[in-house]
């Protein structure tokens, strides 16, 4: 169960992460580079979130004994 949660909980990062991509995309498109680079930082670091929980959610779930 607790596997279960971990991983969606990585999956709404990760959805967060891709929202804040496609904001970047269209800053960038319309001409707005601030808004662009800073929707693509925070996209960075929510896509850096969702790998560390899933990894984390992988390491600390596993059987004992391995």
């Amino acid at each position: 169960m607790k596997r279960i949660i971990g991983l969606l909980i990585a999956v709404g990062i990760g959805t967060l992460a891709s929202i804040a991509f496609r904001t970047s995309s269209e800053g960038w498109a319309a001409g707005h580079s601030d808004v662009g680079f800073w929707w693509a930082v925070i996209g960075s670091l929510l896509s850096i979130a969702a790998l560390g929980a899933a990894i984390g959610t992988w390491l600390h779930t596993r059987p004992s004994g391995r």
